[in-house]
């Protein structure tokens, strides 16, 4: 089997967590003429995978993950979806290749989720399986500069936009979370292991006069990939759950780092913005 000249790989691996992302990705492979392979990570994997070759495996196989891709004739793999944070200490079950990377999955825990995957992706490519990003298996994945709607942030929207994302960036290098939420020049959240969803429920419970509200919307949901970020997993994402979590917060935009975030459905996302009353707006590096 030769390499597809347009991506380098010949098949591709897809562990898949929770969410649509790693089905877009399948889709994508199959309809550029690939036929890609998924590893359903048991217990998060939500999608239906059955057009597809595929093996389940819980999060302790990590050894049986890397057996199956090879008899599939994998060259690639791509991590991709939501998998909660286990206790590896305390998990049963572990196979003979998660046994070993136990020692380096404890130390590297210690120092933040980019350290762990870090070992994790190691352990694959050491076994001859090159690790992609999900910007690199599926680019329309990936916004350019700009206002990606019809609605424009306004000077004060913008001057939340830019907190917001500087906040963003500052708890990232910590290794905290990847988003924050500033409404009036008002730090009103930041992300930690909640996540957004949650993040943007706790705010859509503060009162109204420290929030905006429909119809009279105040405030940015800026998301930043960490300084330190594995790109090869966990971009930011942002979809339809984003822009309805946003709309019930009364905030009146989304704000992300162009090249640097995911937006699956793109289109879909950007009408539901739209209709919402909320922007979009992916930032240039620089600001």
């Amino acid at each position: 089997m030769t390499d597809t000249p347009d991506t380098g790989w010949s098949r591709l691996a897809i562990i898949a967590g929770g969410g649509e992302v790693p089905l877009l990705i399948a889709q994508g492979e199959a309809s550029a003429g690939r036929k890609p392979f998924i590893v359903e990570v048991t217990g998060f994997a939500d999608q239906d995978y059955t057009p597809y070759d595929r093996a389940a495996f819980p999060v302790t196989k990590i050894g049986g993950m890397q057996k199956a891709m090879h008899e599939a004739g994998c060259d690639a793999v791509c991590f991709i979806g939501r998998i909660t944070r286990p206790d590896f200490k305390s998990l049963m079950g572990l196979d003979t290749a998660a046994m070993a990377l136990l020692p380096k999955i404890t130390q590297a825990a210690r120092y933040g989720d980019d350290a762990l995957m870090r070992v994790i992706i190691d352990s694959f490519e050491h076994r001859g399986l090159r690790a992609i990003g999900a910007d690199q298996a599926l680019s329309s994945l990936v916004p350019q500069a700009g206002i990606l709607g019809a609605i424009e942030p306004d000077a004060a929207a913008m001057t939340d936009v830019r907190k917001a994302l500087q906040i963003a960036r500052a708890i990232g290098a910590h290794d905290i979370g990847q988003g924050a939420i500033v409404v009036n020049g008002l730090v009103l959240a930041v992300e930690a292991q909640e996540g957004t969803d949650s993040m943007l429920a706790r705010i859509a419970e503060l009162p109204d006069d420290i929030r905006g509200r429909p119809g009279v919307r105040a405030g940015v949901l800026a998301k930043t990939p960490k300084p330190q970020q594995e790109r090869r997993i966990d971009l930011p994402t942002i979809g339809l759950r984003t822009v309805e979590g946003v709309s019930r917060a009364g905030l009146a935009g989304i704000a992300i780092q162009a090249g640097n975030a995911l937006i699956p459905r793109r289109d879909e996302t950007i009408a539901a913005a739209d209709e919402a009353g909320i922007f979009i707006y992916a930032a240039r590096a620089d600001e």
